[in-house]
């Protein structure tokens, strides 16, 4: 390290008692960390809490010693299962951050996290690159339009490659980036980083309490470091009008006119700064701080928040102001088998205090606001009242779930709610002890009530209790916190298939409910049309009756009817999706006809199509990414082949290997232990929903026959 080398003085928060402090707006910050599973989120969100100042020892993962992963069975896994909030500052600014789960069966966390955050913080391993689940969290960041920088972690193992890392976030996320930062080694040791904003060496020690050092770059790496920063300030001057104005006149381009133009740029979502570091080794933490104040939005540099008024339907927006009329969106409700339910708010604008009332616009009722809490992941810091661009949760609220609209009683609004997945495995569970049936009902409830990709149903032929959700791990987790959290000891059968029923081809069909009883009889007389609809599209109905053939009362019902069943299809009796039902046609009676009526005549006509439209049976199908040494890949081609999947591709980095996959979620039981004995426990796997497809004819059979 150069003798002229002097220590950084980088502020540490205050470590006193915790309030929530009022800030400008545009110095609050609402960011998540998301990557693929084991690629350090957790990590780095444990360094940034304690240089920021608001823990006061530094938490480990393997150690379960972490303060965001709290839960029991986080700690013993050392993976993230839920999403952890908590409220910290730095250089007088806010920042609100939510620590997401990497695994696939958890992504629900990541896309309502995401809905209300306004930046991202993306973490990468350094040797895996960008993975399977780094693609997921990256699609669901562009659907909100939210603004992200890219952390590359690990820096310190071998193998990490810093430039590859940012070329595959290019190739493969379709992202432009912009390299803030380059990895400074000494001796084939990570050290540190350039800064080439700022264009100096930051030197780390890794012990967390030292400061890191700044220092003139080393001679070695200038040429390198001059190319890059030259290609840095050409890439902004690209996109930037007054950087470009500033690059044509040849003068100095200071460090603060990069930075504008990077934040610029971030915020339009056009360019993602890359930083680099290694956060279990404290090495490019405080950087990674200034870079989320300093690039990622404020409340005030994100759009004014669309919504609806419930009333006329018509579009209108919420801008973010304590001043103007409340409203906020119920994201998260835990739980809490000690206080009650927990319901998480992002606050879009206004304000909201203890004792408040307030209107939950989704289910038309009123609620008031107990007791107001900042979250510490698990840990509650009660306060008076949120304000604009909070992120609180709150006891009190009986009828509000998750993707609910809270608002003001004089002024209500409707926000975009939250899109979730549907579960993709299914279980039959039951109580060790009969008399713990009831509670075990009550303890799902709650649990569905956290969860929306969790459903439950009652199968009246077997008496089963069943319950679905993304995976295996998934519903294992479910069913150890029935036991930890709530004392309620459960069996489980194998896990089920979330199969599907559409149909082929269009129909036209009838269907008639007649019935006379020696008075007032039941009347109902419709036509339909079935049709297949799009994979995905789920269940549309329209309405063409024309000449009052059926009242409009009735019309309705014939819709409710068709819904119901929907539920059970004539191939195996699984749901029936993606089918237009048009209702065209009809008669009815003016004295025995009723909603009833025409509800089973819909019924009726459903099943009778459903048996003439050619039904087929739908299966999941699994996106799979096995990560394995070259020595092992033709074992593992054999094994997906075996398993009905169709490999999408191979890529070769050194001598490793990743072969993508699409494997029907049927035969992807038990691949993790396989994969492991097929690899000498050396490769590695992800899968994630992809999508339904077709179950050949012969297998649909043997499923049909299982199922009854």
């Amino acid at each position: 390290m150069s003798s002229q080398a002097t220590q950084l003085k980088i502020g540490f928060g205050m470590r006193n008692s915790f309030v929530l402090r009022d800030f400008p707006l545009e110095r609050v910050r609402n960011i998540g960390i998301i990557a693929h599973i084991d690629a350090g989120k957790t990590t780095a969100t444990e360094r940034i809490l304690y240089y920021v100042g608001r823990t006061y020892k530094v938490g480990d993962v393997d150690e379960g010693t972490t303060v965001m992963d709290w839960m029991q069975q986080e700690r013993e896994r050392g993976i993230t299962i839920t999403a952890a909030a908590t409220t910290c500052y730095w250089r007088e600014h806010r920042i609100n951050i939510i620590d997401t789960p990497g695994h696939v069966d958890f992504t629900a966390e990541v896309e309502r996290c995401l809905r209300v955050l306004d930046g991202g913080v993306v973490v990468l391993d350094a040797v895996a690159g960008v993975e399977s689940q780094s693609e997921t969290v990256w699609r669901q960041a562009d659907r909100y339009g939210v603004p992200r920088i890219c952390f590359v972690n690990k820096m310190d193992r071998a193998g990490a490659d810093f430039q590859r890392t940012v070329t595959m976030i290019e190739e493969r996320l379709q992202a432009k980036t912009l390299m803030i930062q380059l990895p400074l080694f000494t001796e084939d040791l990570f050290q540190g980083t350039i800064d080439l904003v700022e264009n100096k060496a930051l030197f780390f020690s890794g012990e967390p309490n030292t400061p890191p050092m700044e220092a003139a770059i080393p001679e070695s790496q200038s040429s390198s470091v001059a190319k890059h920063r030259q290609a840095l300030i050409e890439k902004l001057a690209e996109n930037d009008d007054q950087l470009m104005l500033a690059y044509l006149e040849g003068g100095d381009i200071t460090s603060s006119q990069l930075k504008a133009a990077i934040r610029k740029l971030t915020l339009a979502n056009r360019m993602v700064p890359i930083l680099c570091g290694s956060a279990l080794r404290n090495r490019g933490i405080q950087p990674l701080i200034e870079a989320i104040v300093g690039y990622l939005p404020s409340p005030l540099d994100r759009p004014p928040v669309r919504a609806i008024a419930p009333e006329t339907g018509v579009e209108v927006f919420r801008q973010p102001s304590d001043e103007a009329p409340f409203s906020a969106l119920a994201f998260k409700a835990v739980s809490d088998p000690f206080m009650g339910k927990l319901v998480y708010l992002r606050v879009y604008s206004g304000r909201v205090k203890t004792g408040g009332q307030v209107f939950n616009a989704t289910r038309g009722v009123k609620e008031r606001v107990g007791r107001l809490f900042l979250m510490h992941a698990n840990r509650r810091e009660e306060v008076k009242q949120a304000d604009t661009g909070s992120i609180v949760a709150t006891l009190g609220f009986k009828r509000t779930l998750t993707g609910d609209t809270l608002c003001d009683l004089s002024d209500p609004v409707l926000l975009e709610s939250i899109r979730f997945p549907e579960p993709v495995l299914s279980v039959a569970v039951e109580p060790r002890d009969e008399a713990d049936q009831d509670k075990l009902i009550d303890v799902l409830a709650k649990l569905i009530e956290e969860d929306p990709t969790i459903s439950i149903r009652h199968d009246q032929e077997t008496g089963q209790t069943i319950i679905s959700g993304m995976g295996e791990l998934h519903l294992e987790i479910l069913r150890e916190r029935t036991l930890r959290e709530f004392g309620v000891k459960v069996k489980a059968g194998k896990p089920q298939v979330a199969y599907r029923e559409t149909i082929a081809v269009p129909v036209e069909v009838e269907g008639r409910f007649i019935r006379q009883f020696g008075g007032r009889g039941q009347y109902g007389h419709v036509w339909l049309r079935l049709e297949p609809g799009e994979r995905g599209s789920g269940f549309k109905f329209f309405d063409r009756v024309q000449g009052g053939a059926i009242p409009k009362e009735y019309i309705p019902a014939v819709e409710v009817g068709i819904k119901e069943a929907l539920e059970s299809g004539v191939v195996a009796g699984y749901p029936v999706v993606d089918i237009k039902a048009t209702l065209y046609g009809g008669s009815f009676h003016e004295v025995d006809s009723s909603e009833v009526a025409f509800k089973m005549a819909g019924s009726i006509a459903l099943k009778n199509g459903l048996s003439k439209a050619k039904p087929i049976l739908l299966e999941p199908i699994m996106k799979l990414e096995a990560v394995t040494p070259a020595p092992f890949l033709g074992d593992i081609i054999g094994d997906l082949n075996s398993r009905r999947g169709r490999i999408g591709g191979i890529e070769t980095r050194a001598d490793t290997c990743i072969v993508s996959a699409f494997v029907p979620l049927s035969e992807s039981f038990g691949y993790a232990t396989n994969l492991r004995s097929l690899s000498q426990g050396r490769a590695t796997h992800s899968m994630e929903f992809y999508c339904y497809e077709e179950v050949g004819p012969d297998l649909a059979k043997q499923i049909a026959a299982g199922s009854k």
